[in-house]
C-alpha cells in the first residue's frame, strides 16, 4: 500500500515538472527565435516541435539498441508509430478542448489565426512522409523479394525531405518581436534583462536546456510509474508502448500547445505539433526501416491510416475550407477514440 501511495506521489511529481518545464521552455523557446531572428513557423515547427520530442525519440532507440531482440523491436517499432498517432489525434483533440476553453472564456476566437502556408506545408510533408512509412510496413506482407533496401532507400529519402522542410522553414520571413515575449522567466529570477549579447544569448540557452531536461526527467518517471501501473494489469509490451508510453512523452507538445492556444499563438501552437508530426515521420521512422525488420502488425497498420485521415482532415480545412476550427481539430482527435475501440474488439491483433 505505501508502495503505492509512493508511485502515485511520484507520478503526480512527474507531471508537476513536466507542466513547469513547460511553461519555462514555452518562454525560452519564444526568446530564443526571436533573438536568432526566426519566423514563428521555424520557432514552432523546428525548435519547439524538435526540442519537446527528445523524450519519445528516445524510447524507441533504448527499445531498439538495448531492448531484446524481437520484443524490443516490436517496442521499438510501437514507440515509434505511437508517437506521430498521438500528435495527429489526441494532441489535436487537447488542442481543440484548449481553444473551445479560451473561447467560452472571451480569450480567443474560435478560429485559428495562421500564418498563410504554414499548417498547409507541414501537413503536406507529413501525410508525404508517412505514406512511405505506410507503404514500407504493407511491403513486410509480401515474401516474394527481400524488402530490407527498399527499407534503406525509403530512410534515406525521408531524411531528404526532412532537410528540405527545414530550408524552407529557415526561409521564412521573420515576424517575431522580443517586445512581444512575456519577461525571459530566468533574467526576472536573476533580477536582469537578457542583453543582445553573448552572455544574453547564454541566459536564454540556459532557460531552454534546463527546461528541456526537466521535461525529460519528468516524461521518463512519468512513463516508468506508468509502466508499473500497465504491467500490475498485464498489459502487453506493444500495446504500452504504443499507447501509454506516448501519451506521456507527448504530455510536452500538448501543454506548450495549450499555453501557446490560449495565448492566441496559434501559429506556434499548432506548428509545435505538426513540426513534431513531421519530425516523427523521418528520424525515428528512418531508425525503425534500418534497425528493425519493420514487419508491422496490422493493428499499427490501422493507426498509420487513422493518422493519415486525420491529417488529411486539417489540410482539408486549411486548404479548402480556409479555416480551421475548435471543431475541426476535435473531430480529427476524436480518431482516437476508433483506435481504442479497435483494441478492444481485436485483442488478438493487438499482442
Amino acid at each position: 500500500m505505501a508502495v503505492e501511495i509512493l508511485g502515485v506521489g511520484i507520478l503526480i511529481a512527474a507531471l508537476l515538472l513536466i507542466l513547469i518545464s513547460c511553461e519555462v521552455f514555452v518562454n525560452g523557446i519564444e526568446w530564443l527565435g526571436c533573438r536568432l531572428g526566426l519566423a514563428e513557423t521555424a520557432t514552432g515547427s523546428i525548435l519547439a516541435a524538435v526540442g519537446t520530442a527528445m523524450p519519445e525519440t528516445i524510447i524507441p532507440l533504448i527499445a531498439i539498441f538495448l531492448g531484446s531482440a524481437e520484443e524490443g523491436e516490436k517496442i521499438g517499432e510501437g514507440a515509434i508509430l505511437g508517437a506521430p498517432f498521438m500528435l495527429g489525434t489526441l494532441a489535436m483533440f487537447v488542442g481543440g478542448v484548449a481553444i473551445w476553453y479560451g473561447c467560452r472564456k472571451g480569450k480567443r476566437k474560435e478560429c485559428l489565426v495562421l500564418k498563410a502556408g504554414h499548417a498547409e506545408r507541414d501537413l503536406k510533408f507529413f501525410m508525404s512522409m508517412y505514406m512511405v512509412a505506410l507503404v514500407c510496413g504493407l511491403m513486410s506482407f509480401q515474401d516474394v523479394f527481400d524488402h530490407s533496401l527498399f527499407n534503406l532507400g525509403a530512410a534515406l529519402l525521408l531524411m531528404s525531405l526532412y532537410v528540405i522542410y527545414i530550408r524552407q522553414l529557415l526561409k521564412d520571413e521573420s515576424d517575431m518581436s522580443e517586445d512581444a515575449c512575456p519577461a525571459l522567466y530566468l533574467g526576472r529570477a536573476m533580477g536582469i534583462a537578457p542583453a543582445k549579447d553573448t552572455f544574453g544569448m547564454a541566459m536564454i540557452l540556459l532557460q531552454v536546456f534546463g527546461a528541456l531536461i526537466g521535461i525529460i526527467v519528468g516524461a521518463r518517471f512519468f512513463v516508468e510509474e506508468v509502466e508499473m501501473v500497465s504491467a500490475a494489469v498485464g498489459m502487453a509490451p506493444m500495446i504500452l508502448a504504443f499507447l501509454i508510453a506516448p501519451i506521456a512523452t507527448e504530455l510536452p507538445e500538448k501543454f506548450n500547445s495549450v499555453i501557446w492556444y490560449l495565448r492566441g499563438k496559434d501559429t506556434l501552437a499548432l506548428g509545435n505539433i505538426t513540426g513534431a508530426m513531421v519530425f516523427q515521420s523521418s528520424f525515428p521512422v528512418s531508425i525503425g526501416l534500418l534497425f528493425t525488420e519493420w514487419a508491422l502488425d496490422p493493428i499499427n497498420i490501422a493507426s498509420m491510416v487513422i493518422v493519415l485521415v486525420a491529417a488529411f482532415w486539417i489540410y482539408y480545412s486549411v486548404k479548402v475550407k480556409k479555416r480551421v476550427e475548435y471543431k475541426t481539430l476535435l473531430a480529427s482527435g476524436s480518431l482516437y477514440v476508433l483506435y481504442i475501440i479497435m483494441l478492444i474488439m481485436f485483442p488478438v491483433a493487438a499482442d
